[in-house]
């Protein structure tokens, strides 16, 4: 009984120290691979505290580049609240400067139009003038048709008519007397004058260069005595027409200062020995025409 006891005392000993190994073992195992994911974790922890440090540099670079973004934006904002600022007074002046621009062109616009009319009105007031003096040209060189080609010429130059007559028609030599051949010329030449009262009517009188030599009577003693007093010769037979309006008549003596041909041949002088009666229209309203312009 005893050995049996013994025996079964020595099977349990044998048995609960296989089972306390096998668990060691297991444990010892357990261990191992506990500690290996131990050292892996902690090499990965060390890893992510490595990549961890980068990251905070980098977010702290990320952080500085803000900053630093953000500052050039607000730089950016204030010159651009200034440029919008500057634009806007820029276009409120240019509103204020196009519309003073456009009332002035209006304004110039207007003044152009009325001026336009003015000469368009002015220009139909000399073309009608015109055509008045081409009739009066024409009338008097009817008029005067027979004593044209006996030193009369008729012409129409500069707005004006010319009525010609060398001295040989008109007066013996040195004399301001009219001859009856030159009368009858100026009384037609009256005629026409006559029917044209809104006509300036200016005589000159013009001599050659030559010399008066002594005193030809009525105190002439030079060409401006002469030349005057043949123009006065001449107002004085047109007046007898009570028709033509006194005050359009003017005499004027130009002596040999105005000549028309050469005084070295007797040709060139006797051109020059002359009465011209310049007729002019009245310019009164053009000229005041021309004033308002």
């Amino acid at each position: 009984m005893f050995r049996k006891i013994i025996v079964l005392s020595a099977l349990s000993l044998t048995v609960s120290s296989c089972v306390s190994r096998r668990l060691y073992n297991e444990l010892d195992e357990k261990y191992k691979a506990c500690a290996n994911d131990l050292d892996r974790l902690t090499a990965e922890n060390d890893q992510n505290k490595a990549a961890a440090f980068d990251l905070g540099t980098k977010n702290q670079s990320l952080e500085n580049e803000l900053t630093k973004v953000k500052g050039e934006r607000d730089r950016l904002k204030v010159q651009y609240d200034q440029l919008s600022k500057n634009f806007a007074d820029l276009q409120k002046d240019s509103d204020q400067a196009i519309k003073a621009e456009m009332e002035r062109l209006n304004k110039l616009n207007e003044e152009l139009e009325n001026k336009s009319s003015r000469v368009a009105e002015l220009e139909g007031m000399l073309d009608a003038q015109n055509s008045n003096l081409r009739r009066l040209k024409d009338a008097l060189s009817k008029a005067l048709f027979e004593f044209e080609g006996k030193g009369l010429t008729v012409e129409q130059k500069n707005g004006k008519v010319y009525v010609s007559m060398e001295n040989k028609l008109l007066f013996p030599s040195g004399s301001w007397a009219v001859s009856s051949s030159g009368r009858a010329a100026v009384e037609q030449l009256g005629e026409v004058l006559a029917q044209n009262p809104d006509i300036s009517i200016l005589i000159e009188g013009h001599t050659d260069n030559d010399k008066i030599v002594g005193n030809l009577g009525g105190g002439i003693t030079n060409n401006w005595d002469l030349s005057t007093k043949r123009a006065t010769a001449i107002v004085n037979i047109l007046e007898e027409n009570d028709q033509i309006d006194k005050k359009n008549l003017t005499a004027a003596g130009r002596s040999e200062f105005s000549p028309i041909s050469s005084n070295a041949t007797n040709d060139g002088k006797a051109k020059n020995r002359r009465i011209e009666v310049i007729l002019t229209p009245k310019l009164d309203e053009i000229s005041k025409m021309l004033n308002e312009i």
